[in-house]
This record gives C-alpha cells, structure tokens and sequence, in this order.
C-alpha cells in the first residue's frame, strides 16, 4: 500500500504535465516506477485508502486467458471495463476492422493465446509457457506478450500492460511484468491485483511455490481531472493493512481457467478500506 501511495505523491510533487492527443486530457506524469508483490508471503496489494472493486480486476485477467476479444464476453464474466474502449472510442468505431458493437479485436488475450505468424499459424504464448514450467523447464523465455505493432490497426487500444516475464528458481515461480503506460489512480488498481494473481495461478496450476511478482511501469500518470480527487481525498486517508487472498486450491489447469473458474474462486481475506472513490475514466 505504502509504495502505490509513494508513487501518487511522487507524480503530484515531480510529475511534468504532458498533451495528451489521443484523449485530449493532460496528464501529471512520471518515467519509471518500479513496484513489488509478496505472493510468496500472500501480501495482497489491493487498496485500502478507498473500496476496491477486485472481482472485476481478476474477471478482467480471467478473460485476457481465455483469449476474450469482445466487451460482452467480459460483462458476461462480471467485468465493464471494455464497454468504453469497444464502443466510444472514436477511432475505433471508425476503424473498418471493427466486427460491430462490443468488438475489441485483435487485443491483450488475443495476442497471448492465437498469435499470428507470417505463415497463417497461430501460437498459444500462454498454453507454451505453462507446458514449460509445469515440467520445471525454464528457458530465459517463458514470456507472454501482447505486443503486437504489426497489429494495432486490428485493436481498440494498444496494450498498456504488455508483457509478463516467469522466471524460475528452483521450486520458486516469479513474474517481471512490464506496463507502458498507468492511469494510476483508476488503472493501477486493477493492474496491482492482475500480476498478483497472474503469479499466484500459474504457480499453483504448474506445481510451484510462488515467490515475487515485479512491476515496471513506464509512463505513470494522474490525468487533470483526476487530480484534485487523488490529492485533496485519496492521500489524505490512513491505509489500512493489506489483506490475503485466498485462492480455491481446485483450479488446477489451464482448462479450469478457461471452463469454469469465476472470480468468485478467489476470496479476499480481512480487507478494511475507506468509502469508494469514483475517478473520471478517460477514453
């Protein structure tokens, strides 16, 4: 808790402002925050100074595994996030890739899971990485990203939270995810939760002891009209201790993930927290 609040002060006191073209709304930014999750000791890092919302943070990663590429998928699954993104985002409603109402395309899961190669083919990053590490195989490149330039025109937004690197040591799994850019007050939410739990899966499906999970973040930023909520509200409140997450020791594969696993499989554990906050969210 103590290094997201670290970082928002850090972007009120030495933040620059910059243009933003795409959405028209400056932001107060920063270059390069690193943070840390204790999985291994079950710290989980979910926001305390206001009420977090983190079913709808972990439907969201359920729905980049199974490779979801419409908004009604992810509301089906109890996340909104994509409505926005899908259906007002201008440039995309322009696009002549766009397949219709709630189409994302070929974004964030789609990437991880049918990647397209030049021949036509398509890799399941996700599915390579597990079958590596659940044998104990480890090979400096048990990466899944959803990066794809050569595929942009075919999304609604490039991928903020890119690409997550699993790195094991011995019996020990650890997750490097790294992030180009961070709404913080709005998006860091969700994204703190997702490498924890991210980690905190791949361990248990592939027999391994889950140890730290490492954030990078490029671009981190308070858009203008969050500004005065995140100073004068959000960091004016004590937090509270973090909490623990208790995730249902059933989920076993990757196709547990895909069939039936819900975000009611994970059960947040002495979670105290502050009234919610209700940030402006810019498309």
């Amino acid at each position: 808790m103590k290094q997201y609040l670290d970082l928002c002060q850090r972007i009120i006191d030495k933040g620059q402002w910059v243009a933003n073209k795409r959405t028209g709304v400056r932001c107060l930014t920063v270059i390069n925050a690193d943070l840390e999750y204790d999985v291994a000791n079950n710290q989980f890092p979910l926001i305390t100074t206001r009420k977090s919302f983190y079913k709808a943070a972990i439907a969201e990663l359920l729905g980049y595994l199974r490779g979801y590429s419409n908004a009604a998928q992810f509301r089906d699954i109890g996340c909104n996030t994509w409505n926005a993104n899908a259906n007002e985002n201008q440039a995309w409603l322009n696009n002549p890739n766009r397949k219709g109402e709630d189409d994302m395309g070929r974004v964030y899961g789609v990437q991880g899971r049918s990647w397209k190669r030049p021949d036509g083919t398509y890799l399941d990053q996700l599915q390579k990485v597990i079958s590596n590490l659940s044998v104990g195989i480890d090979d400096r490149a048990e990466i899944i990203t959803f990066y794809n330039p050569g595929e942009f025109e075919f999304g609604c937004l490039r991928p903020c939270m890119h690409t997550h690197t699993f790195s094991l040591l011995a019996d020990t799994l650890y997750l490097t995810s790294y992030q180009r850019s961070c709404d913080v007050p709005l998006g860091l939410n969700f994204n703190q939760i997702q490498c924890f739990v991210l980690l905190a899966l791949l361990a248990q499906i592939t027999g391994h002891k889950p140890g730290k999970a490492y954030h990078k973040i490029v671009n981190a930023h308070i858009y203008e009209n969050q500004l005065s909520i995140m100073r004068d509200l959000q960091l004016k409140r004590t937090p509270y201790s973090l909490s623990q997450l208790r995730v249902n020791p059933n989920i076993k594969t990757l196709k547990d993930i895909e069939t039936w696993v819900t975000s009611d499989d994970f059960e947040v554990i002495g979670y105290q927290y502050h009234d919610a906050i209700k940030y402006p969210f810019t498309v």
